[in-house]
């Protein structure tokens, strides 16, 4: 696996660091840096300083009776396509650019658009005297983009590089997510967020406020949000404090009086610059979309791999922390941070992910303790969640998503399960507002109910909401994806206290809880007796050795299922199978599995037909998802596939890249990789994310985000070429075929 990015550009982009004026300016910085420079957009090459629009100087002319030459900018000797720049009267030209391009009114130039695809502009170089043409859509909505950006900045006339026009597609939206997406995708909570952040969508009682609560573990957090409530008293926040036991009576009751809210996250000591004294700065984390402000749980290690990739360290590092706060004072990673979520987790991936920031920070003077921190957090966790009641299964002793509950999902507005509950309401004889409330509060007892909604809350749980896979059968899956998670943890936990803690951690008594005991030492030993029996139960449970593949398993069946997911790479990533039945999942699981843009999330057998009474799951074919993704590379290559690993890789960053260069930078949350054209188009029950923007995308996705810099260290340095000109997996193929036949005749 290449540990370096390729820093290729297009022909005609300017390299990093040069620039036409004779200073070193890098066109490719972050937009606030390129635009709020006053020296870069100071025209060093002519005596006029004025910057034009493609139409302002013919104007002029015209109205002194003069004619204009046209002269396309190839002609300007002054002016090589490496150095390339024009003046730019951004509103003007801007205004132009939407009024000829943007044919369909989105305030985005692609592909579907009719326009001319052609604008020229003045070239610096001439003083805004000669014009030169920018064609195509890829550059148009580069322009398009740019003039937006520079709008926001506050600026008016600018000099702009064509480099950033036609910056190599690869490179660009690489250099997006590093200098850009991630910062726009950063939170942090505390008094600098907490007015936006604490405010709940989800807050249906008479009187929606901003609202925090506090875990009571952390008493100087609750004194600091009750100071800033006094000092901010227009903002109107109410600050709780949590009780000591979460239950899921507790849950529901929150959610009607006082009403859902924001729970607090780790903080940090710092110093007011103000005022010189002693203050909290939250600790800061990168969520999943632009509209969330709360952490999440799977998407953020998902996340921390594209963070690492971008030398981000230390938000992953701040993460980690947030999940060790989380499991302190929760019980657990969250769903997400709201109240609603108290009694729902998420997928397991705490020890991966702590492993690897250590890696890149054993320097550091701290990182024995972080790490030790985490550890700690993830066998509370393990003990405490997934080892106990209810999601332990004592029979086969695999883990399930069976969350705690009471009622309809308290995030969920009770009328979009109107067609489930509404039989029942009649049944007793009450509206539906007086049935949803009788309920939630035990007041009736429907078990039939009680088995749906536990099911719901499961799906939710696993992080695959929603799927026909798990639907109606979810909380008594102990599937395959949580079981390889789990043995991960076994494994890692294992491996640490041997090999970093001298084979002996001793648990504090604030982390204990459940069956835990104030100094209770955990040994490697213990843990390689877990991993070894959880190993032989997945394979007597969920490995179907005719089938060639891993399976989910019912433990109120007591049966094997049969819906062919791609988790069944997930005990790859893990390190599950021997080679024999990795070799053996490759072998049938890849074919059933590989698409145009990647892998399936499941197959259409399995899906079974689609209409409007049974419609589309987002999690089912025909869409691929970037956890599936990265699990599944990282997988093969652990057994030595590198080349699978290249060739899916590569089909998922060119189905990326191709909505990027088609469809104004666009980067969503999930793809159909069944669709050459637009595969961002997704017609499945809650859309698609990161579709509504004008102008210009500021932060994509967060796991498309990651996958797309993660993925680029899987492929070679010709396929990151290939990348760059947009070249489909099949025609970059038959090129390397052909070039080999050529190099042995």
């Amino acid at each position: 696996m290449s540990r370096s990015l390729e820093a290729s550009t297009a022909v005609g982009a300017q390299r990093p660091g040069s620039s036409s004026g004779g200073e070193e300016l890098n066109i490719f910085e972050d937009a606030q840096t390129y635009y709020a420079s006053e020296a870069r957009h100071i025209n060093r090459n002519h005596k006029r300083h004025s910057s034009y629009s493609q139409d302002s100087l013919v104007r002029e002319m015209e109205r002194l009776g003069l004619q204009s030459r046209y002269r396309r900018g190839s002609h300007d000797e002054d002016s090589t396509p490496q150095s390339r720049q024009f003046l730019v009267d951004v509103d003007h030209t801007l205004e132009s650019l939407r009024a000829q391009e943007d044919t369909d009114g989105n305030m985005q130039i692609t592909i579907e658009d009719t326009g001319p695809k052609v604008l020229s502009l003045r070239t610096a170089a001439s003083g805004g005297f000669n014009r030169f043409d920018i064609r195509g859509t890829y550059m148009l909505s580069n322009l398009l983009q740019e003039l937006s950006l520079a709008k926001e900045y506050g600026r008016h006339r600018i000099i702009l590089d064509i480099g950033r026009l036609n910056e190599n597609p690869v490179s660009r939206l690489s250099r997006l997510i590093r200098t850009q997406f991630w910062e726009g995708l950063t939170r942090r909570i505390d008094g600098s967020s907490i007015e936006v952040a604490a405010k709940d969508a989800k807050d249906w009682t008479d009187d929606p406020r901003p609202r925090i609560y506090v875990p009571r573990g952390a008493p100087e957090q609750y004194e600091y949000y009750q100071k800033y409530a006094r000092e901010r008293p227009e903002i109107r926040l109410d600050v709780q404090l949590l009780p000591e036991i979460i239950t899921a009576d507790v849950v529901r009751d929150l959610n009607d009086s006082p009403g859902p809210g924001l729970l607090a996250v780790a903080m940090e000591e710092s110093v007011d610059t103000n005022t010189g004294e002693k203050t909290l700065k939250g600790v800061p984390f990168v969520v999943p979309g632009g509209r969330f402000n709360e952490l999440y749980g799977w998407d953020s290690y998902m996340e921390s791999l594209g963070l690492l990739v971008s030398d981000k360290v230390h938000l992953a590092k701040a993460m980690v922390q947030n999940f060790c706060f989380c499991i302190q004072h929760y019980g657990k990673i969250l769903n997400a941070t709201r109240s609603y979520y108290l009694t729902r987790s998420q997928p397991p991936f705490l020890t991966d992910m702590a492993l690897r920031v250590y890696e890149r920070i054993h320097h550091q003077p701290d990182a024995k303790e972080f790490l030790k921190v985490a550890i700690i957090a993830a066998i509370k966790e393990y003990y405490t969640v997934w080892m106990a009641e209810p999601r332990l299964d004592p029979k086969t002793g695999l883990s399930r998503y069976r969350p705690e509950g009471r009622g309809v999902p308290p995030e969920t507005e009770a009328s979009h399960f109107v067609h489930i509950l509404e039989p029942y309401a009649k049944k007793h004889g009450m509206t539906f507002k007086q049935f949803v409330k009788a309920y939630n509060y035990g007041k009736v007892n429907e078990p039939e109910l009680d088995e749906y909604f536990m099911h719901d809350r499961a799906v939710r749980e696993s992080g695959h909401d929603t799927s026909y896979r798990l639907e109606k059968v979810c909380a008594n899956l102990a599937t395959i994806d949580l079981n390889s998670l789990l043995y991960k943890y076994e494994m890692d936990i294992s491996r640490t206290i041997r090999n970093v803690f001298g084979d002996r951690l001793e648990i504090p008594a604030e982390w204990c809880s459940g069956v835990m005991k104030p100094g209770q030492v955990e040994t490697s030993a213990t843990w390689d007796r877990r991993w070894r029996r959880r190993r032989a139960a997945i394979h007597k449970y969920c490995w179907n050795e005719e089938q060639g593949m891993y399976f989910d398993y019912d433990t109120v069946k007591q049966e094997q299922c049969t819906y062919e997911s791609c988790t069944t790479f997930w005990p790859l990533w893990a390190g599950v199978p021997d080679p024999e039945k990795a070799a053996k999942v490759v072998q049938n699981a890849v074919p059933k599995f590989e698409a145009y843009g990647g892998l399936l999330s499941g197959t259409e057998k399995s899906r079974g037909e689609v209409s409007l009474e049974r419609p589309n799951r987002q999690w089912d074919y025909p869409y691929g998802w970037a956890p599936q993704q990265m699990l599944a590379w990282t997988g093969l290559y652990r057994y030595g596939y590198a080349d699978l690993a290249q060739k899916l890789a590569y089909k998922w960053l060119f189905m990326v890249t191709k909505a990027f260069f088609d469809f104004n930078g666009v980067v969503v949350e999930k793809y159909d990789v069944t669709r050459p054209v637009d595969p961002h188009r997704v017609d499945a029950e809650y859309g698609n994310q990161g579709l509504d923007f004008k102008g210009v995308a500021k932060e994509g996705f967060g796991w498309v985000n990651a996958s797309y810099v993660y993925g680029l260290q899987f492929i070679s340095t010709d396929m990151k070429r290939a990348l760059g000109t947009v070249t489909p997996y099949e025609v970059y193929e038959k090129a390397q075929q052909a070039r080999e036949e050529k190099f042995f005749e």
